[in-house]
């Protein structure tokens, strides 16, 4: 008996070392564009994400408060005073028949009694001593008074910085743009705006950010977006392409009206069912040319008629001669953008998008908006869009719009069980979720089925793809091993299937970028994404038994960049590649735990080289990143 279980034990590590085949002769290139993310204006991706904004409803959307009449997310000063809506500041360039309601309005105080204190406040605000803060103030009078400004403590007692700002009436809006630096920290901070005089002050919106905020954008967010790497973002939606109206973004952020959801409080959750239109055009580019990203922009299908989805290709690509590539130019950007990635709507076909719901109607539609955009740029690479994988939309759409559009959108969200209050809990959790990587392939695999049978050389643009409601939870290791797994069927498979644009949905508050108010960092799956983003710019190489999707490698020149993945819950793996080579760097991603809020802890991973065969052993579910000098 003792001989039989050696015995076994030595079939088993025989088999958890079994070599894999790396081959550097057998080559080819992988689409740098299978390294993308969606930049989607849902939930907190941007508001209370991206967008240095910090403050909430500054445009006063939605109904007032029951009773005392205030915007939702202030509170009102002064036992004397009345407020109610007004008039808005805000607008929107094309109304059209999609305006929604309660979108425009103003806040107004009427202080009712002489040298009492009057005015609005916001708490819950994250103040940081020492940072300057840009603010501004668009506002209106009836009569002179001053307008103090002060950053506080919750309750208002103690006050960290402060300003006051003489306001007289005018006939039209006025703007004061003013910094102020706390002097203290206060993670529970409060902005006050009052003032003593017997007056009606209207408010149009107000403003406060960290003054050296990229385009109004997260300096620290910004950053974690650029370590990640994407070379494509898909921007504004998703489902929010629907709601999107790009002219707006030509007013100044202050005055662009805000975007009730339609899906209401579905896409924009943490803000009253609305989005402030923070990010325009110009910021979203320079976002892009920040980070190194290709711009891929999704229109308004079903409301933007095909003039006006021409009209934003002509500002962003047409020359200063053009009417809208001189706006362009007019706004500081004489050279155009040059965007080539153009999506036709965003999921077609299903109940919550607005527009055509059948594919022959989608089909004529999606035709006459890229007939009036080919005419600005020729050549523009289309995503069409439907519930594909579906035979009857290959075949009345996609096939349909194949000369003019090759790439075909598909969209999965994979799931597993998320218990973590028992050994066996976690156990099950982790390996649901982290094997949901394979009902991902199965179904790319479906859709190219589906789109050969058409008979039409038709390209997969998988351009959203990540867990089950990701954005309502914090993530974990069980998600950064998904991804990981995820990230080497693109690598390894992409190619095969015909797969060149990949985006994840999405990284920012929804699963690779974790974003508080006093910070952010990388999650489990931002850090797997990070450590992919080495594999960009090379060759792929075939790997031989490689159906777990636990391998990935690229060569550079004489470097070669291998990622490896254990997904076991409980065994190490040993990985044996017989190869000659100088180890240069090798990284272990490794975690005790898998459970909510974990994340990798990064160590050095010690490689075996010798005899002309590399080995390594992982511990359960982790991952590593392999570099070495090789001869071809």
């Amino acid at each position: 008996m003792k001989r039989n279980i050696l015995l076994l034990a030595c079939l088993l590590g025989a088999f958890q070392a079994q070599a894999q085949q790396i081959d550097l002769s057998s080559t080819e290139e992988v689409s740098p564009y299978i390294f993308g993310h969606n930049l989607e204006h849902t939930r907190a991706a941007v508001n209370g994400g991206l967008s240095a904004q910090m403050l909430k409803n500054r445009k006063f959307a939605g109904k007032p408060t029951s009773g005392p009449g205030m915007a939702s997310h202030w509170k009102g000063i002064g036992q004397k005073a009345f407020f109610m809506q007004g008039g808005s500041y805000t607008k929107h360039i094309c109304l059209q028949k999609m305006r929604r309601i309660n979108e425009l309005n103003s806040q107004v105080i009427q202080n009712l009694k002489q040298g009492q204190q009057a005015g609005m406040a916001q708490q819950d605000l994250c103040l940081k001593s020492g940072t300057a803060y840009e603010l501004r103030t668009v506002t209106k009078v009836s009569a002179p008074l001053s307008l103090r400004v002060e950053l506080t403590d919750r309750q208002g007692s103690k006050v960290y910085a402060q300003t006051s700002l003489r306001l007289t009436p005018a006939d039209d809006w006025q703007t004061n743009t003013f910094t102020l630096t706390p002097s203290a920290s206060d993670k529970e901070g409060s902005i006050r705006y009052t003032f003593t005089e017997q007056a009606e002050l209207t408010v149009g919106a107000l403003s406060m950010m960290p003054a050296d905020n990229f385009h109004g954008m997260r300096r620290d967010v910004v950053d974690h977006l650029k370590a990640i790497g994407p070379r494509l973002l898909r921007w504004p939606g998703g489902n929010f392409a629907g709601e999107y109206r790009w002219k707006d973004g030509l007013l100044p952020s202050d005055q662009r009206g805000p975007l009730q959801a339609a899906t209401e409080i579905e896409t924009q959750p943490y803000s009253d069912g609305y989005d402030y239109h923070e990010i325009n055009t110009d910021d979203f580019i320079a976002l892009c040319r920040e980070v190194g990203a290709e711009p891929m922009l999704t229109i308004n299908l079903a409301w933007c008629t095909p003039e006006e989805s021409r009209q934003w290709v002509e500002y962003c690509n047409g020359s200063p001669e053009t009417e809208y590539g001189k706006e362009r130019a007019q706004r500081g950007h004489s050279e155009p953008y040059n965007v080539r990635f153009w999506s036709l709507g965003n999921e077609m076909g299903y109940i919550h998008m607005e527009g055509p719901s059948g594919p022959e109607a989608y089909a004529k539609m999606a035709e006459q908006h890229a007939d009036e955009m080919l005419k600005v740029t020729p050549g523009l690479h289309f995503v069409s869009s439907g519930p594909y994988p579906n035979d009857n939309w290959a075949e009345h759409s996609a096939a349909l719009l194949s000369e003019k559009v090759k790439n075909i959108s598909l969209h999965t969200y994979n799931g597993g069980g998320r218990h973590f209050t028992t050994p066996a809990d976690i156990k099950a959790s982790y390996e649901g979720i982290t094997a949901s990587a394979d009902n991902l392939v199965k179904l790319a695999e479906r859709m190219r089925k589906s789109l050969d049978s058409t008979g039409k050389q038709l390209h997969i643009s998988f351009d959203e793809w990540n867990q089950w409601h990701s954005w309502f939870r914090p993530s974990c290791v069980c998600e950064g091993i998904y991804a990981a797994r995820v990230m080497h069927f693109f690598l390894n498979r992409s190619r095969e299937l015909d797969i060149p644009l990949v985006c994840y949905f999405q990284p920012i508050g929804e699963g690779a970028i974790e974003v508080r108010p006093d910070g952010s960092r990388l999650t489990a799956n931002g850090q797997m994404f990070a450590m992919m983003k080495a594999h960009q710019g090379g060759l792929r190489c075939k790997v031989s038994d490689n159906d777990d999707l636990s391998t990935a490698a690229t060569i550079h020149g004489d470097t070669l960049v291998v990622t490896l993945v254990n997904a076991g819950y409980e065994s190490d793996r040993t990985f044996s590649f017989p190869l000659k080579g100088k180890v240069i760097d090798s990284i272990l991603y490794g975690s005790d735990d898998v459970t909510p809020h974990s994340y990798f802890t990064q160590a050095a991973l010690n490689v075996r080289a010798e005899r002309k065969n590399v080995s390594v052993t992982l511990p359960p579910h982790s991952a590593a990143l392999v570099k070495m000098k090789v001869k071809k």
